[in-house]
């Protein structure tokens, strides 16, 4: 199939990364996976074994006191908690297999939906958001909008990095969480030949 380059002749691409089905249910589990994968699970809380106190009666058997054993039980104040949460890690395990095959259900739904647009470029001299602003609006695209070149320069992160939403990545940073909550996706012609490699 055919990409449309702006202002460049348009591109040969592989059917199967750039025109394939949208898996829903996949795209929906690789995305929940990468999300959860970034979670610290750092969470940790005393239960009752673990605070240091007395385990002596605190009361006597009877005569009021309900017959407690100590103070450190969950129902006073201070008291351990009754499940307590302990530093877990929160990662699922996705084939790598099926999250290549979730990344390129992504990119084919966005080309299928106009939101992938593919420069022959995205080369910036010097840094200066004015410039990025303007090029931004050469290529038509406005809200979340992600750039993805083959070889990002710093002047190219610095102009983009004072615009609301915009972010800039090279191809090895390319994630599904990224692409999915993207409006538009901007990538260079290097990029696409690089994603192609990866995802074929």
């Amino acid at each position: 199939m055919e990409l449309n380059v702006i202002g460049a002749k348009s591109l040969t691409v592989s059917d199967e990364v750039f025109g394939g089905e949208y898996k829903k249910a996949l795209v929906h589990q690789v995305v929940t996976a990468y999300q959860a994968g970034g979670r610290a699970g750092t969470k940790a809380q005393l239960s009752r074994g673990d605070l240091s106190g007395t385990t002596m009666k605190f009361k006597k058997q009877k005569g009021g006191g309900a017959r407690h054993g100590d103070y450190r039980a969950p129902i006073f104040v201070g008291g351990g908690v009754t499940f307590a949460a302990k530093p877990r890690s929160f990662e699922q395990k996705v084939n790598r297999k099926a999250y290549r095959v979730a990344i390129r259900s992504i990119v084919a739904e966005l080309n299928r939906q106009g939101r992938l647009k593919v420069v022959s470029e995205l080369s910036i001299e010097k840094a200066s958001t004015k410039a990025m602003i303007a090029k931004l609006a050469e290529l038509e695209v406005k809200g979340r909008v992600l750039l993805v070149s083959e070889d990002a320069t710093e002047a190219l992160y610095l102009s983009a990095r004072n615009i609301p939403y915009i972010h800039v990545v090279d191809v090895l940073a390319l994630n599904p969480v990224s692409l999915v909550g993207s409006d538009f996706v901007v990538m260079t012609v290097d990029a696409v030949k690089k994603v192609e490699e990866w995802l074929a």
